[in-house]
């Protein structure tokens, strides 16, 4: 059958848009997901972020590896809503979950843990049906992440064991914000010193001098790049698995 003019001029914007459907609708962007084993069906302690045993407690455990949304380790924490598109099984809302690990996948955006992967069905059965489908279409988009009682965490890594070396995991980034950088101070430097990223959600320094640390965030956000400054210092005897509060909530 041949088409007029007009049908093909149709058929060409409808063939232009299609891809822009995918993200029009309220931001969501299309793509698939899986899950990956867990004996616990929470997350992985071995994750990219370095969260640890944390991984069981964030979100419950409905916790996801990411591949290009990992950005280098600072989409670590980031929250986002993960929905499927098979009616008879998927929930209208989908599943919440938080990036605690990088992975790629066959052409996925989300490797989920098997409780996060369940959410996304609107009942125990359905769930049970997605899991044997092992890959589904999905729509995703990135939502802010609320930690109601909890201001931002620093956890001073387990391999921190040398007083001349810190490392430390960045925990409840509340909101829909990237902590891209961390500079530390030192009275007797007398200036901010850059910490290393060492992997995920960890950033290190070494020679350090037996002092109290402050420490200052960059966080990029709807409003750019910009610092904020911790209320409170890490003491001079810290120890592994100390947790700080830095008083700082972003929301």
């Amino acid at each position: 059958m041949k088409l007029n003019f007009r049908h093909q001029l149709g058929l060409v914007c409808v063939i232009m848009m299609f891809p822009a459907l995918c993200i029009s609708q309220d931001s969501f962007t299309c793509s698939r997901a899986t899950y990956y084993g867990s004996p616990y069906c929470y997350g992985n302690p071995r994750g990219a972020c370095g969260f640890g045993e944390e991984e069981n407690i964030v979100n419950y455990g409905n916790v996801a590896g990411v591949s290009w949304l990992w950005k280098n380790g600072s989409g670590c924490g980031a929250c986002y809503q993960v929905r499927c598109k098979i009616p008879q099984y998927c929930d209208d809302y989908g599943a919440l979950v938080v990036v605690t690990d990088y992975g790629v996948g066959d052409r996925t955006d989300f490797i989920m843990s098997p409780s996060g992967y369940s959410s996304l069905g609107k009942n125990a059965d359905a769930s049970s049906e997605l899991l044997k489908y092992g890959v589904v279409d999905v729509e995703y988009k990135r939502v802010p992440c609320g930690y109601s009682g909890y201001n931002l965490i620093v956890k001073v890594h387990q391999h921190s064991r040398n007083p001349h070396y810190l490392a430390i995991l960045i925990l409840y980034v509340g909101g829909t914000y990237d902590i891209t950088s961390i500079e530390l101070w030192q009275e007797e430097c007398q200036e901010w010193r850059p910490m290393r990223r060492a992997f995920g959600a960890v950033f290190d320094s070494a020679n350090l001098s037996k002092s109290d640390i402050k420490l200052r965030f960059q966080v990029s956000g709807s409003a750019g790049l910009y610092w904020v400054e911790s209320k409170n210092v890490i003491p001079c005897e810290w120890t592994p698995g100390a947790v700080y509060d830095t008083q700082i909530q972003l929301h």
